[in-house]
């Protein structure tokens, strides 16, 4: 099945895998609560057993360096596309409120980015992600 959107996820490369992960966890719940479609229909096995919805396309995640990923961060802004943003500080913190402070303290272009993630139309996210390579 073709979309007409893509999304995204785009992570620092220098993160350990422990990170990358959480923050990819982090990031797309964003995009989970805030997009609607995104999200399908509840799985069932033929036993009858009920699952969680997920994503109903595919997520891709590229990896980027810190120039990089701030680039994507500017372009993304820049074509006002809603933007999950998760920043160095968070790796401090342990709730949402505390959170939403750190990144509240911090102007826009002084944000310690590690990781972003959005969804929006294919050759905006093309755009986007210009240069960008895939997570291995």
């Amino acid at each position: 099945m073709e979309f007409d959107t893509k999304l995204a996820v785009v992570l620092r490369d220098d993160l350990a895998v422990w990170q990358k992960t959480n923050v990819t966890a982090f990031l797309v719940s964003g995009i989970a609560a805030s997009e609607p479609g995104v999200v399908g229909e509840p799985y069932r096995d033929s036993s009858g057993n009920e699952y969680l919805p997920m994503f109903v396309q595919p997520v891709l995640v590229y990896e980027a360096d810190a120039p990089a990923l701030r680039r994507a961060y500017e372009r993304a802004l820049s074509r006002e596309v809603g933007l999950a943003v998760y920043t160095r500080e968070l790796f401090e913190t342990n709730h949402d409120e505390a959170n939403r402070a750190a990144v509240a303290s911090v102007p826009a272009d002084e944000l310690d980015l590690v990781g972003i993630a959005f969804r929006a139309d294919r050759k905006v996210v093309d755009k986007v992600v210009d240069r960008l390579r895939f997570h291995p």
